[in-house]
């Protein structure tokens, strides 16, 4: 087996640390302005760019096991901020829609989530450097997302 360069080793730390950090920062903002999670944040996001879903559509556009998606709707179902829909022909067919308070909750959440982001990863970076990073982004998701061969 071949280690991680001693420079590979401090970029994949750093990215631990980075993404760690921005993922309690964001929780944190939410949570005080709106009293949503991110993970809260992340569905209602997912729903108001893409309408009513199924909830197995929902789960690989986010990238959540079904389970985790699952507990999630129904702590968001009990607070109102979506609504379940079964497609009576196919139980499987389940739905799920952003309801007016999920909404309400997004426009309320939007603002300050965006100015932490904007001001934590895109203010220090020039237009250059922000084009690299999403290219260094895209590349790690793309081979993320092709089917790994069996070993």
């Amino acid at each position: 087996m071949e280690w991680l360069t001693d420079e590979q080793q401090q970029i994949w730390r750093d990215y631990l640390a980075l993404t760690s950090r921005l993922h309690t920062a964001m929780h944190r903002q939410l949570q005080q302005d709106c009293e949503l999670s991110l993970s809260d944040y992340d569905v209602l996001v997912a729903l108001s760019e893409h309408g009513p879903m199924r909830i197995n559509e929902l789960g690989e556009l986010i990238g959540w096991e079904q389970s985790r998606l699952s507990h999630q709707l129904r702590r968001m179902r009990g607070r109102g901020l979506v609504e379940r829909e079964s497609d009576g022909d196919d139980r499987r067919g389940a739905s799920v829609t952003l309801t007016d308070a999920g909404l309400a909750a997004l426009h309320t959440a939007a603002p300050g989530h965006v100015d932490l982001v904007r001001s934590v990863v895109f203010d220090g970076l020039t237009p250059a450097e922000q084009r690299e990073f999403g290219a260094a982004l895209a590349t790690v998701l793309s081979r993320l997302r092709a089917p790994r061969p069996a070993t």
